[in-house]
């Protein structure tokens, strides 16, 4: 069995380390993907999926952040043994919207520029945010969410209607942040990631 590991924004394969000792009786293949739209990043995952797929036989994945939303996108159809979601973005839309509104950015402006530099250092795309709407997420596979009661990014209400639109389980942890990074927050995480693992067996 194996567990892909999607990282999320600035993050890398190399995480994938982190979670080799928590998954008992798994291997856990991180995914360097290059891609930072969800078209590319698309063909990234599902090449490293079928190779996975052809190697195990059952393919489950973790992924952090926007690596849930990449992570949707690409795999959305395809066989999934078990997904867990850290942090995730739910609702790309949304967030794209949110960040437009904050720069004080229109669609008619967005989309007669093409691309927009905020001064937050996202850059905002009008083919990205019609991808979103042209490609809306259909998830069925079995899964678990990890999310952090002051997640600043990711609003609370758009994880619970996720959750509950797709059957999900969803775990809150208390002062917990987007980006889990604490020794506390860590220690919460890998508790959280083997008693999930463990509720199947």
């Amino acid at each position: 069995m194996v567990i892909m590991y999607i990282h999320g924004k600035g993050g890398s394969a190399d995480e994938a380390e982190h979670y080799k000792s928590l998954c008992e009786g798994f291997e856990v293949a991180g995914l360097d993907y290059h891609g930072t739209a969800p078209w590319e990043t698309k063909d990234e995952i599902l090449a490293e999926y079928e190779s996975l797929r052809r190697k195990f036989g059952s393919v489950s994945v973790i992924a952090n952040s926007i690596g849930a939303y990449f992570c949707m996108n690409a795999l959305h159809g395809r066989e999934i043994e078990r997904a867990f979601f850290i942090s995730p973005v739910v609702n790309m839309e949304r967030l794209i919207l949110g960040m437009m509104s904050f720069a004080g950015v229109s669609e008619s402006e967005l989309e007669a520029k093409g691309e927009v530099d905020t001064s937050f250092g996202e850059k905002l795309s009008w083919e990205y945010l019609c991808y979103v709407r042209n490609n809306p997420l259909t998830w069925t596979a079995p899964t678990w969410i990890l999310h952090g009661e002051n997640d600043n990014l990711i609003p609370a209400a758009r994880v619970r209607e996720f959750a509950v639109k797709h059957n999900a389980e969803l775990t809150v942890m208390p002062g917990g942040e987007h980006w889990f990074h604490t020794d506390e927050q860590m220690k919460f995480l890998d508790e959280w990631l083997m008693r999930c693992l463990k509720a199947k067996e």
